[in-house]
């Protein structure tokens, strides 16, 4: 069966969905075993074991800003596919994202037997030097995000329609 843009999405925004709830081993099940992230602060995540015994480290000492996210394109391919979005992060106890953690994320998954993986999410701060009308752009579109998320479901996750 082929997967659809659709499905990559869901997947994409399940990781997101995950790291909102805290879930290191829910993050790094999804994961191939050789997946690679690269986060907003340049750390380099090498494997699906490191993956969870990071995010374990970084969960068991803080609570993390949420994910608010907007999907910009999915392209697939026969086994792997590639997403792009755009994100920003809601401080706990804000109802607000914080300009300075918004970022540019790429999204590779591929195909592992029948079932789909995550190998890749690179994280790029979305800091537009000497273009404050950009972030100031992206920070309003992903305000707009949340704005739709105010309803039942509530969550902060959106992919764009």
């Amino acid at each position: 069966m082929a997967i659809r843009e659709a499905d990559i999405e869901t997947l994409y925004l399940l990781l997101l969905e995950r790291w909102n709830m805290q879930d290191a081993p829910g993050m790094a099940a999804l994961c191939s075993t050789h997946a690679y992230m690269v986060g907003f602060d340049g750390s380099e995540l090498d494997g699906r074991d490191a993956i969870e015994a990071s995010l374990r480290e970084i969960f068991a000492h803080h609570k993390t800003a949420a994910y608010v996210a907007k999907v910009r394109s999915v392209e697939v391919f026969e086994d792997v596919a590639i997403l792009r979005a755009v994100v920003g992060m809601v401080p706990p106890g804000a109802n607000d994202v914080n300009p300075d953690l918004n970022a540019i994320q790429t999204f590779v998954v591929s195909r592992d037997g029948p079932a789909w993986h995550v190998r890749v999410l690179h994280s790029t701060p979305a800091a537009f030097h000497g273009r404050p009308e950009a972030r100031e752009r992206l920070t309003e579109e992903l305000r707009e995000v949340i704005r739709l998320q105010a309803g039942p479901r509530g969550s902060g996750l959106q992919a764009e329609e």
